[in-house]
């Protein structure tokens, strides 16, 4: 389920990334899904990252994926998505879908990140997790009554129909507009992977 986690490929890769091609070439950079996804809002271009909390290589890209994210043109929806593999993804990803439905602030997910990855917290049980959000002012009792909802679950369930159609086996990884694929290493690095992701989106507006 790990096999798209880039390691130590990622330096070998980069040298016939994206930047070394005048254009990206699908089936090299990046798939072209045979059967496209609907989007979650078809007024908008679409960009998806599917990640995890414990992923360290979602970690080590979110300082550069963040400033791109707030610059996006308000023609493009950027969505995260938890990757529910068992185990202790899915806790993490119901955290994450808690999170969101409580529309905790950019600095809450930066710091459970930072937990999992600098201070080597496991964050596994839901009592685990409201004890350490607690610390960044998320209401313990709220996050409890959240994760456990109808209304989180459903949401865990659309999060697995959809890495299943994408055809995710790990991460991290993005989808733009529900059609087109590809992970850091098929890019040739972090900034290799925004830039595709502009050309992608350049593309599908050009579509429009």
């Amino acid at each position: 389920m790990r096999n798209l986690i880039f390691g130590a490929a990622l330096a070998l890769s980069s040298l016939f990334g994206v930047a070394a091609h005048a254009e990206p070439v699908a089936g090299q950079h990046y798939v072209e899904l045979k059967s496209p996804v609907p989007v979650s809002n078809p007024g908008q271009i679409e960009v998806v990252e599917l990640f995890w909390y414990g992923c360290p290589h979602c970690y080590q890209f979110e300082p550069t994926l963040n400033p791109w994210v707030e610059q996006l043109p308000d023609d493009v929806n950027f969505v995260r998505i938890p990757a529910l593999f068992g185990g202790v993804w899915d806790k993490h990803g119901q955290m994450f879908i808690t999170l969101e439905s409580m529309k905790v602030e950019q600095k809450v997910h930066d710091a459970v990140f930072a937990a999992i990855h600098q201070d080597r917290k496991k964050l596994a049980s839901p009592e685990e997790m409201a004890e350490f959000l607690a610390t960044q002012g998320v209401d313990q009792d709220a996050f409890l009554k959240t994760y456990k909802s109808f209304a989180v679950k459903g949401q865990m369930e659309k999060a697995k129909k959809l890495a299943m159609a994408y055809q995710v086996t790990g991460v991290p990884v993005m989808i733009v507009n529900g059609k087109y694929r590809f992970d850091i290493t098929s890019a040739g690095g972090p900034q290799q992977a925004l830039k595709l992701a502009d050309h992608l989106i350049a593309k599908e507006r050009a579509a429009l």
